[in-house]
C-alpha cells in the first residue's frame, strides 16, 4: 500500500479550504483517507497552516509519501 499525504480540498466554489490527509495513493483526491493531520487555508492573508507535527513525524517515519505542496508546507513549519 502507497501511502502519502496529501491535500484534500473543501469549501466552496471558488473559495478553496483544504485539510492535509495521510491517504492510500490509489485513492481519489477528495475520497476516503486514513487520518488528517493539518488544514491549509490559502485565502487569509498570510495563508494560514496548522500542521499537527507529532503526527506528521510518525507518518514520514513510517513511510508515507508528501506530495510537492504538502512538503513545502512541511518545511515553511519547520517540520521537514
Amino acid at each position: 500500500m502507497a501511502v502519502k499525504m496529501r491535500l484534500r480540498r473543501m469549501g466552496a466554489k471558488k473559495a478553496p479550504f483544504y485539510r492535509i490527509v495521510v491517504a492510500d495513493s490509489r485513492y481519489p483526491r477528495d475520497g476516503r483517507f486514513i487520518e488528517e493531520i493539518g488544514t491549509y487555508n490559502p485565502l487569509t492573508d498570510p495563508a494560514t497552516v496548522t500542521i499537527d507535527a507529532d503526527m506528521a513525524k510518525k507518518w514520514i517515519a513510517n513511510g508515507a509519501q508528501p506530495t510537492d505542496t504538502v512538503k513545502a508546507l512541511l518545511k515553511k513549519q519547520g517540520i521537514m
